[in-house]
């Protein structure tokens, strides 16, 4: 398959394609860990950025569960999820629809021939559920992703990708071509640390709070112009500070 000449882009997907929801991850660690939902404790931090691993674990903890058992448990939690997401599919349809201009912006960047994918803390199997669901998945090569399943901690997905993509594609990624579309700053701090460009999209933080974190790039709305402009733009940043080392 022919390297594609407009670069890479990765998406995150809870509150960046569709709305975040904790309804499954509440339900999910309730039962897999045989505690009532309305026990279940998220802690202060660590939710949205993170990988599902980290946050369940934590999750359970917090809840009262004892550390050895909460990461004993884990093993359990994506057969469980699956069975809590496929009985709430209605539910995930009618409150996760895709955000505005999600599925014209992925199809909009597929015709301009950048390869898309996804790098999210969710597990493949509910990330997969959730695009399907959605409508989102017939641009997205989610072969090349990095998912929840393949490590605990978020900053080492990206090399699950460069490592997806070369094999299937026959070329290395160009980091000054690839560009992570997120609304959280720990999307932002994962492209940092991968060496790609960064476009966050204001669905839950303002402009200028997910400014403060430096991205290439913000919008405000997935309109497909606008996020080719900040794609593109991030691209040139990216290339010129690659000169300039």
């Amino acid at each position: 398959m022919a390297e594609t000449r407009a670069g890479l882009i990765i998406w995150d997907v809870d509150g960046t394609l569709i709305p975040a929801d904790l309804r499954w991850l509440r339900r999910a660690v309730a039962r897999t860990y045989d505690i009532e939902e309305s026990a279940v404790v998220f802690p202060a931090a660590r939710i949205h950025g993170y990988t599902d691993e980290s946050i369940v674990v934590d999750t359970a903890v917090a809840s009262g569960v004892p550390g050895e058992t909460a990461e004993e448990g884990f093993s359990r939690y994506a057969e469980v999820l699956m069975q809590v997401m496929r009985e709430g599919e209605a539910e995930l349809a009618r409150d996760q629809a895709p955000y505005p201009g999600a599925i014209q912006t992925i199809a909009a960047l597929a015709e301009h021939g950048y390869v898309q994918t996804a790098l999210t803390g969710n597990l493949r199997v509910s990330a997969e559920f959730k695009l399907t669901v959605a409508g989102l998945d017939s641009h997205l090569d989610l072969d090349v992703g990095a998912f929840g399943s393949d490590a605990r901690e978020r900053f080492d997905l990206p090399a699950f990708v460069a490592h997806r993509y070369q094999a299937k594609y026959g070329n290395p990624i160009e980091p000054a071509r690839a560009v992570i579309i997120g609304d959280a700053p720990n999307d932002i701090a994962t492209a940092r640390h991968a060496g790609f460009g960064v476009v966050a999209v204001a669905h839950r933080l303002t402009s200028e709070k997910l400014r403060e974190h430096s991205p290439d790039a913000v919008v405000d709305r997935l309109d497909p112009d606008e996020v080719l402009e900040a794609i593109r733009s991030a691209q040139t940043i990216r290339s010129a500070a690659k000169l300039d080392r």
